[in-house]
């Protein structure tokens, strides 16, 4: 991106407007600077849903089940049963980093649990303290009038748990289903990724951040919806397919609850009536949240690809397409940035060959800026006749930097989502998505950017009040900035930008070799 600040037609737009006074040393660089930061700080802004505060919070307290335990051990994940309520779920393919050998665990914690029940003014229901019959893998209860038959099965991180409730009695029961996640307060907000508390209500999805869910409660209403937290990897959904839900989500204590109860069931005399909830406990992974989307509609759109996300879905996409055919992460990003950097050729070519034309043009426009300095009017005039002369434009050389900024923030936005590349080695790296513990990666990309920038950057010449060789010195120390900047950048991100800097220097070398 900064390769193309040094020469680009602004500086001789801003020279234009700033007629012959003397700039800053800095002016330039502080601009250039500034729109960076900028549009960083204004990609990291979202715009938030107007959400129904509750206006009390009452505390919850957690009543520990009496329940004998069992576990169900599947291909995907493995989980504990005690009654009503589902935890430890633990993610058999994900590992705690790639030095761990532990699993990844959900709702792993004292008092994590998702609880899945009823609740009924005309009948007697199942609580967490209930002993359920085991017969052929199903729960059975059974009281006077109603009998209660509870099916949990697996497809891959989505757990299906249906409940038949049959009306033993000669008049009509009223029964309403509920869903339950209670989990730790020790998450933080994070400034990237949409953490924290999610609900999917009347089609439109709403992230509730853990700083919010601090400070208040939340309410929806919606015909069917569903509801969970999410962290950056990972998310625990709960959803009752059932109408007429109402949704709360608050912290009480150290314990974040979210909940889900639908409008009551009538059952008539000797029949009975299926409850389904479908509890999703795994990545935040596209191909298993489409899969996941079959039971719980709209769950695939939970991934936060950021504003950005036409570009940032497809390059995800890419990457891992690359990386099924190389099998290594590293050499897909590397891949990627070259796809990416053939397919700008020819805008590229553009500013090239406009930022010559520009260098060209220099002993002109210094001459109509002395000779107009006094009439701003004329000395544009002049200027932009220049400019047609050589069949440039002022702006002609931002437009790459134009497509990077876009490019960029999805490849971050990209990297920082990416299950898969949470744990992805490259030669001595062995986490894509982190930072290089080394700073080696970060040392080489500023290396690249001051070559780049040493191989463009006109000689300078003796006018040293010329905005353009203003902004030039100081642009020296953007590769300095930028090696400190990415640093703490994740390693894939920083592995793009030098691929990307090393193959706009042939690309320079190539421009320069054949264009007169």
């Amino acid at each position: 991106m900064v390769q193309y600040m040094n020469n680009s037609g602004f500086n001789q737009w801003n020279q234009m407007n700033t007629n012959n006074k003397k700039p800053s040393r800095f002016s330039g660089f502080l601009w250039w600077l500034f729109l960076f930061l900028f549009a960083w700080w204004i990609i990291g802004l979202w715009l938030k849903p107007q959400n129904t505060e509750l206006k009390t919070i009452s505390p919850v307290v957690i009543e520990p089940s009496n329940v004998v335990t069992r576990t169900l051990n599947k291909e995907d994940i493995s989980f504990n049963v005690q009654g009503l309520r589902i935890s430890k779920v633990i993610l058999n393919k994900h590992k705690q980093n790639a030095k761990s050998d532990d699993n990844i665990s959900l709702l792993s914690d004292e008092n994590n649990f998702i609880e899945v029940g009823f609740v009924s003014s005309d009948i007697q229901t199942p609580n967490i303290n209930t002993n359920w019959d085991m017969k052929s893998g199903e729960m059975h209860w059974d009281n006077s009038n109603t009998h209660f038959a509870r099916k949990i099965s697996v497809d891959g991180y989505v757990i299906n748990v249906i409940d038949t409730i049959k009306n033993k009695t000669n008049h009509e029961i009223s029964i309403a289903p509920y869903a339950q996640i209670t989990q730790s307060a020790n998450n933080k907000t994070s400034g990237v990724v949409e953490t924290g508390g999610v609900v999917y209500a009347n089609s439109d999805l709403n992230y509730i951040n853990w700083n919010k869910l601090n400070k208040k409660s939340f309410a929806y209403s919606s015909v069917n919806a569903f509801l969970g937290f999410a962290e950056q990897y990972w998310e625990t959904i709960a959803s009752v397919d059932a109408k007429d839900q109402t949704i709360s989500l608050k912290k009480s204590g150290d314990l974040y609850f979210a909940q889900t109860n639908a409008a009551p069931i009538k059952i008539a005399p000797k029949s009975e009536s299926t409850v389904s909830t479908y509890i999703f406990a795994g990545p935040r992974q596209s191909d298993v949240l489409n899969t996941a989307s079959k039971n719980i509609p709209g769950i695939n759109k939970t991934i936060d690809y950021g504003w950005f996300w036409f570009f940032a879905a497809p390059m995800l996409w890419m990457i891992n397409w690359l990386y099924a055919l190389v099998g290594n992460y590293g050499v897909a990003i590397i891949l990627m940035t070259l796809i990416l950097r053939l397919l700008m050729w020819p805008l590229t070519r553009k500013s090239y060959v406009s930022t010559m034309a520009m260098q060209k043009m220099q002993p002109e426009l210094q001459r109509v800026q002395k000779l107009y300095a006094n009439d701003k009017a004329r000395l544009q005039m002049e200027m932009m006749k220049i400019y047609q002369t050589h069949r440039t434009s002022p702006m002609s050389g931002c437009l790459p930097m134009l497509i990077q900024i876009p490019i960029f923030f999805a490849l971050y936005k990209a990297l920082l989502i990416s299950v898969p590349m949470r744990s992805a080695h490259f030669l001595w790296i062995s986490d894509l998505s982190a930072m290089d513990p080394y700073f080696i990666l970060p040392i080489l990309m500023g290396a690249t950017m001051w070559l780049q920038q040493y191989l463009q950057s006109p000689k300078q010449n003796s006018n040293t009040n010329d905005v353009m060789a203003s902004t030039q010195r100081a642009m020296k120390w953007m590769p300095i900035i930028f090696t400190v900047m990415f640093a703490w950048m994740p390693a894939g991100l920083v592995l793009y930008w030098t691929v990307s800097n090393l193959f706009g220097i042939l690309q320079m070398y190539i421009i320069k070799k054949t264009i007169k």
